[in-house]
């Protein structure tokens, strides 16, 4: 089930106060103050579920009396036609909360529904699918939960949950051996991941002896020659395949024997689940 902590009922409020703004002028001139009614939440395609009790928050940052009633829970797969939850309260209540609700349980299962898909696709091999921190500026955490609910797992949560040297890094400070050396000298329990573009790097990378090394945009062949080198240089150091991940190559990855495949498009690309809110009563 979704965390909903401080940071994300905050989230809540702005995106409530951005909706609704002074008032909502349309169920301010049609529907009644005291018209009670209930409505269900439905499912308009096949997925996996996320963000349900941010969604359920959402309707009580309104007005705690809406009765929310979950009828699925996060991570189960559903059907289009589905009903997902229930909702009774003051109509116009209940439709005030509506798009912002909506807006983060279809952001959120649509996240999870893709992340599923890249697990299912490298079913039956070591690796796992790891996201990256290309997410929505301040839904990180309910982003990354997301994929976890989906059969992901998170890497690091920001730059400050390990050493990550990038190609930037690497320039700045003179060298892989250099940056590494560096690193080093400052960490006190933190992993050290190191990304390489091409043998050669990758050499220099595994000479450096970090705990993590990032293969970056290589070609298939050329990932199996680094995993090779690497095991053979100890298999204490994990291996991450990063850059030009889709679903169509994924599992090509997958069986070149790396540890872990990161995948931006699961929080910057996932397409929004399709969900409808419908009033049944009145």
């Amino acid at each position: 089930m979704q965390i909903v902590d401080a940071k994300t009922k905050q989230l809540i409020r702005i995106a409530i106060a951005e909706d609704i703004g002074k008032m909502d002028i349309t169920s301010e001139a049609l529907v009644g103050k005291n018209l009670s009614g209930r409505a269900v939440i439905v499912a308009k395609q096949d997925g996996v579920l996320a963000g349900l009790s941010v969604a359920k928050d959402v309707f009580y940052a309104v007005n705690r009396r809406i009765a929310f009633k979950m009828l699925k829970r996060d991570g189960q797969r559903i059907k289009k036609g589905q009903r997902i939850a229930v909702i009774q309260g003051k109509v116009k209540d209940i439709l005030a909360a509506e798009r912002s609700a909506l807006n983060f349980l279809q952001r959120l299962s649509g996240i999870a529904t893709l992340t599923s898909e890249y697990v299912l696709k490298i079913k039956g091999t070591k690796a796992k699918i790891l996201d990256t921190r290309k997410t929505t500026p301040g839904l990180r955490i309910l982003e990354k939960q997301a994929v976890k609910t989906g059969g992901g797992e998170n890497h690091r949560m920001g730059l400050f949950g390990m050493f990550l040297i990038k190609e930037n890094h690497i320039k700045a400070a003179g060298g892989i051996a250099t940056a590494m050396r560096k690193v080093k000298s400052k960490r006190r329990t933190e992993k050290i991941e190191v990304e390489v573009r091409n043998l050669r790097e990758l050499e220099e990378a595994i000479e450096a002896k970090p705990d993590w090394i990032m293969l970056d945009n290589m070609s298939i062949e050329r990932m199996k020659e680094a995993v090779r080198m690497i095991r053979s240089a100890g298999p204490r150091i994990k291996i991450e395949a990063s850059g030009n991940v889709h679903l169509d190559n994924v599992r090509k990855i997958a069986l070149t024997g790396v540890d872990y495949i990161s995948v931006g498009a699961l929080t910057h690309s996932a397409p929004a689940m399709d969900l409808s809110l419908i009033l049944i009563q009145p």
